[in-house]
């Protein structure tokens, strides 16, 4: 791979955390900004709220000529996303597990659009018109549908970029976004927290057309995608897997009970976790933590990514920690966003979670970070953190 040391070493702990069998320190993605480049940063880590952020990092000294112009060039203009990327490449180096790789994504949940939601860009977010205003009973069946245009303008997306980079680093697989969360695009958050009481035969059978089809899509895009070990990575997360590998969610399940989301959601997560060969689920908000118990019944899942909510602390926090004690105990890898702080705040902050959960299932995924401090965190990593059997495991009797 171009632009990545390393990495078939890398994707042996990839293959090994799945398993929570990784050997050595954590996996660890360390983005790092090259020293020539370090003057245009001020020094200091980039976690959003930026336009010229991108999820790995910032583009420094952009040239002119690259810079989007429109929400087609920024979103749909294959020839110069991958130039774009390529400079973002140039000028930062993908140590530990991190590796290059283009995000394409419409969005989060572009599915929906698939299914006839209306698509708006804008340079920060994407959103999606609902389309159904009326009884779902005069919705169409949901069915893969070759010939929607989105869906093809996607996928031609995905052919050009993959032309374009060859062998170089991943395109990854868009976040299509599955159960009830495309049902919310389709309909409205609201209107369908009202269906599902007033109608839950009928948002049942929904969620298992969703279920049903989501792997129609998801297979176009692998056929492009997907490397010489059938493998891919996933957009944002900066996951990999040889295999299909995707991420699961159920974002809506913060506005409602642990029943709805047996009732609704747990059987579409198993029928989909059984099609993959890697899962990472994505834990969002504090309203979402209710359901980790039914969640930890998914044998399919073999890793939880959890996310404070908007703005909110980072995953390295204590308070957190009743969602790793459950994933840990149920035989799960974890994946923690690490931001809170500074520097010296990440180390002390992910040495705690290392003593207590062990080196063989943690990922960590940090900010971009200047070339010294990468090269100090590792080195700490490796000298720290190698081969840690975690005290919460031992107490387990594992």
């Amino acid at each position: 791979m171009k632009y990545k040391q390393n990495w078939e070493a890398a994707k042996v702990k990839w293959t090994n955390y799945w398993k929570q069998q990784n050997t050595g320190r954590p996996l660890m993605c360390v983005i790092a900004r090259k020293p020539e480049i370090e003057g245009l940063s001020g020094g200091e880590p980039i976690e959003g709220g930026n336009l010229d952020v991108i999820c790995q990092g910032l583009y420094y000294g952009l040239p002119e000529d690259l810079k989007w112009k429109d929400m087609d060039d920024k979103y749909m203009n294959a020839e110069r996303m991958v130039a774009r990327y390529r400079q973002f490449c140039e000028t930062h180096e993908f140590m530990g597990e991190s590796f290059p790789n283009l995000e394409i994504d419409f969005g989060p949940g572009s599915l929906a659009v698939y299914l006839g939601s209306d698509i708006h860009f804008k340079p920060d977010t994407v959103w999606f018109d609902p389309c159904i205003e009326g009884e779902w009973e005069d919705f169409p069946e949901i069915k893969f549908n070759p010939e929607n245009p989105w869906f093809k303008k996607h996928l031609e997306l995905a052919k050009e970029c993959k032309r374009l980079v060859g062998d170089d680093f991943p395109i990854d697989m868009p976040d299509l976004m599955e159960n009830l969360d495309t049902l919310a695009s389709l309909r409205g958050s609201q209107e369908l927290l009202s269906d599902m009481i007033e109608d839950d035969e009928m948002i049942l059978e929904r969620v298992n057309q969703v279920t049903k089809v989501y792997y129609e899509y998801y297979d176009r895009f692998h056929e492009v995608i997907s490397d010489q070990d059938g493998g891919n990575a996933y957009t944002v997360f900066q996951i990999w897997g040889p295999g299909r590998t995707v991420k699961l969610q159920c974002d809506i399940s913060a506005m409602f009970s642990e029943q709805f989301f047996r009732d609704f959601v747990l059987d579409s997560l198993k029928e989909q976790s059984q099609k993959a060969d890697h899962v990472l689920y994505h834990l969002d908000g504090p309203g979402a933590i209710r359901h980790m118990d039914a969640l930890m019944e998914v044998e399919g899942i073999d890793a939880l990514q959890w996310t404070s909510g908007d703005a909110g602390p980072d995953g390295t926090l204590p308070d957190w920690d009743v969602i790793y004690d459950k994933a840990i105990a149920a035989g799960k890898s974890i994946w923690v966003k690490v931001y809170s702080g500074d520097f010296e705040d990440w180390l002390k902050n992910c040495d705690r979670l290392v003593q207590k959960y062990g080196s063989h299932s943690l990922f960590f995924l940090f900010p971009e970070m200047s070339h010294d401090q990468a090269v100090r965190l590792l080195d700490y990593a490796e000298e720290n953190w190698s081969d840690i059997k975690g005290t919460f495991v031992e107490s387990l009797g594992r």
